[in-house]
């Protein structure tokens, strides 16, 4: 596999399309390319972690719910995450763990701010390979 992911620009949002030799791969790389748009990856240390399970009613609704908590964690703990272990993922269920630290101004330039991920050209294939297409609100 040549790339994790690529950005996307769209009108007045911006999106990403993650790939993975399996969907946990591409549920990790999706979140990667996330807080690629947040701020630059490679200022980010691995110093704090949280575990996330959530349900949802399909596998493309559990995308955008993965997606939009690693958002409120961000808006609400100041977290920036960057490596991320999926434990458990099925269509209507995910387990993971993500690692990254707090936001330090002096450290983390902030790039783009991300409000919320949509379900406009939302995309999960499973053919060769796996790949996953997210649209943002920014």
């Amino acid at each position: 596999m040549e790339k994790d992911f690529e950005i996307v620009n769209h009108t007045a949002d911006v999106g990403i399309i993650a790939y993975g030799a399996d969907m946990s791969q591409a549920f990790a790389n999706a979140a990667r390319a996330l807080f690629s748009l947040i701020t630059e990856l490679d200022d980010v240390d691995e110093v704090l972690h949280r575990d996330i399970e959530l349900t949802a009613s399909d596998e493309e609704s559990l995308l955008v719910e993965w997606l939009n908590e690693l958002i409120y964690q961000f808006d609400t703990e100041g977290i920036i995450f960057k490596r991320f272990d999926i434990i458990q993922l099925d269509n209507t269920q995910l387990k993971a763990r993500s690692y990254g630290e707090k936001v330090d101004s002096s450290k983390h330039k902030l790039k783009t701010g991300v409000k919320a991920a949509t379900y406009h050209m939302l995309k999960v294939d499973k053919g060769d390979g796996c790949k996953v297409q997210v649209l943002f609100d920014i």
